[in-house]
């Protein structure tokens, strides 16, 4: 549940992100290409989180890492693919 609960503010931010690129007249393309690395550092923490706190292995973790990591950053990809 955790992890679906992280990927959906992945992409809650995905959307604040493009909406705030749309409002301050930028391209959408470059607000869903900035939100990619912020979202890595996100996922790192919670990974780092999972492993550090909640006493998981990082072999553990990590395709948790790539499931809250990956699902956001590629439609943030799409997105940049799309309107650009």
């Amino acid at each position: 549940m955790h992890t679906v609960i992280v990927i959906l503010t992945g992409l809650l931010l995905l959307g604040i992100f493009c909406t705030a690129g749309r409002w301050r007249r930028k391209s959408l393309s470059k607000a869903a290409l900035a939100f990619i690395p912020l979202w890595a550092v996100g996922a790192g923490i919670n990974m780092w989180v999972g492993v550090s706190q909640a006493g998981y292995s990082v072999s553990e973790e990590l395709p948790m890492f790539c499931l809250v990591f990956g699902i956001p950053a590629l439609i943030a990809a799409f997105l940049v693919w799309k309107f650009r």
